[in-house]
C-alpha cells in the first residue's frame, strides 16, 4: 500500500469481541488464581490439623505364658539342728570331737566330772542301806509280836502298830531306791552324746571348763546338725503365696557355687503374713548328701510360679502417673484416647504385669505424648507384638 494511504480502522463489532475475549480471560485468570489460593488454603489447614494430632505407636498387651519366676534370697538352716547344754553341774573332764566332725547317734562328744554329784550318790546309796536295814528290823519285829498274839501276850492293837511300821519302813525303802535311781540317771548326762547322725557345727567349750546345769544361761556346748538335708527359709510377698504351694519347684544358687544350680521343693508355709513386711515365711527342703551347701549361708531362689491367666504385660513406657493415680492411655476404634486405671502386680523391669485395668484385645499407647487426655484424636503409626515375658530372665521379678 502507497505510504500516503491510511489504514482502515477496525469496526465496531470487532472491538466489541475482542473486548469480550479480555475481559474473559481476565476473568478465567481471576477465577484460577482464587480456586488456586482456595486450594492451596484447605490443603494448609488440613495439613496443620493433621500436625495438631499427635502421632502416635500402640502395643498390643500380652500375658505371661505358661509360667513365671519369682527371685527372692532365701537362707539355709540345718534340716535336724540339736543345741546340746550339760544337764550336770561339774567340770569339762574331756571332749573327743571338734567342730566339721561326723558323729553317729550315741557317739561320745565330751565327759562332765561331777565330784557335788557323786558325793549325792554316795550319801543317796547309804540312805538305801539304812532304809533296808530299818526294813529288815521291822519285819523281824512284826513277825515275832505276830507269833506272841496267839498267846494271848500282846494285843491286836500292838501287833497291828509292828505291821504298819514295816509297811512304813517299806516305802521308805522305795523313796530311798528311787532317789538313788534318779541321781544315778543325772549321773549319765556326765556323758554327752550324739543325738542323731549329723555334724559337729560349733564347740563352746574347753578342758576344765566350769560347767552349769541347764540351757538357758550360757551357750551350749556342742551343736550337732544333720546336713545331709537342708531346710530353706525365704518371704513370699502375699500375692503371691498362693502360687507358692507345697511341691513348687525352685531352681537355688549359691555365691560358693558360681553357675552351678541346685533344685528345691516347697514343704510348708507359716499360714501367716509378717505385719512388718507384708511377707509369709516358706520352707523349701533341699537334697545336701553332697555336702556342698552350708547351713546359714545366703542362696538365691526362684520360685517356679504358675501364671495368673488375668495377668497382662505392657512395657513399663506405657504407664502415665499423675494427680489421677496410675493408669494407661489406649486407643479406641474412632482412634481417640481412652485413660484406664491400672495394678501393677509385678514390676520386671522394662516389662510391667498388670493385674487389672486392661484388656487383651486394648491397644496401649507407648510412651505417651504429655498432656494427653481422654477424648484427644491421635494417629496410630504403629503397632508392635505383646511384650515377649516368655523367657525365665523376663519373668523374674527380684524382690
Amino acid at each position: 500500500m502507497p505510504s500516503n494511504q491510511i489504514a482502515p480502522r477496525p469496526s465496531h463489532h470487532t472491538l466489541r469481541i475482542s473486548g469480550i475475549v479480555a475481559a474473559l480471560i481476565a476473568a478465567a485468570i481471576v477465577v484460577t488464581g482464587i480456586a488456586t489460593r482456595a486450594n492451596s488454603n484447605e490443603k494448609l489447614k488440613q495439613w496443620t490439623n493433621e500436625q495438631a494430632i499427635p502421632s502416635v505407636s500402640v502395643v498390643m498387651p500380652g500375658n505371661g505364658g505358661s509360667a513365671s519366676m519369682l527371685e527372692l534370697p532365701g537362707r539355709f538352716e540345718a534340716y535336724s539342728r540339736a543345741p546340746i547344754y550339760a544337764r550336770v553341774n561339774g567340770y569339762l573332764k574331756s571332749w573327743k570331737v571338734d567342730i566339721g566332725a561326723q558323729v553317729k547317734t550315741g557317739q561320745l562328744l565330751g565327759e562332765i566330772e561331777t565330784p557335788d554329784l557323786d558325793q549325792q550318790l554316795l550319801q543317796a546309796r547309804a540312805d538305801l542301806a539304812n532304809a533296808q536295814a530299818n526294813v529288815e528290823l521291822a519285819a523281824t519285829t512284826a513277825t515275832r509280836w505276830q507269833s506272841m498274839l496267839d498267846s494271848g501276850a500282846v494285843s491286836r492293837q500292838e501287833v497291828d502298830d509292828k505291821t504298819g511300821d514295816l509297811a512304813s519302813k517299806k516305802a521308805l525303802i522305795k523313796a530311798a531306791q528311787a532317789n538313788v535311781d534318779r541321781l544315778l540317771a543325772t549321773k549319765s548326762f556326765a556323758r554327752i552324746v550324739a543325738p542323731f547322725d549329723g555334724t559337729v557345727t560349733a564347740r563352746d567349750t574347753d578342758t576344765g571348763a566350769l560347767i552349769n546345769a541347764g540351757g538357758g544361761s550360757g551357750p551350749a556346748l556342742f551343736e550337732v546338725s544333720d546336713t545331709r538335708k537342708l531346710r530353706l527359709y525365704v518371704n513370699v510377698p502375699q500375692n503371691y503365696v498362693s502360687s507358692a504351694k507345697p511341691g513348687t519347684k525352685a531352681n537355688i544358687t549359691v555365691p560358693e557355687h558360681a553357675g552351678k544350680t541346685y533344685t528345691a521343693t516347697v514343704e510348708s508355709s507359716s499360714q501367716s503374713v509378717d505385719v512388718a513386711s507384708g511377707t509369709t515365711l516358706v520352707q523349701l527342703a533341699v537334697d545336701n548328701a553332697a555336702g556342698e551347701l552350708l547351713p546359714g549361708g545366703f542362696a538365691n531362689v526362684s520360685l517356679h510360679l504358675p501364671t495368673n491367666a488375668t495377668i497382662l504385660n505392657v512395657p513399663a513406657s506405657a504407664l502415665i502417673f499423675d494427680q489421677s493415680g496410675l493408669r494407661v492411655a489406649t486407643v479406641g476404634a474412632d482412634n481417640k484416647v481412652l485413660m484406664k486405671p491400672v495394678t501393677i502386680a509385678r514390676d520386671l523391669g522394662k516389662v510391667i504385669e498388670l493385674s487389672s485395668g486392661i484388656a487383651l484385645t486394648d491397644r496401649v499407647i507407648e510412651g505417651a505424648p504429655d498432656g494427653i487426655a481422654n477424648g484427644d484424636a491421635v494417629n496410630v503409626v504403629a503397632v508392635t507384638t505383646p511384650a515377649a515375658s516368655s523367657s525365665p530372665n523376663a519373668q523374674s521379678a527380684k524382690k
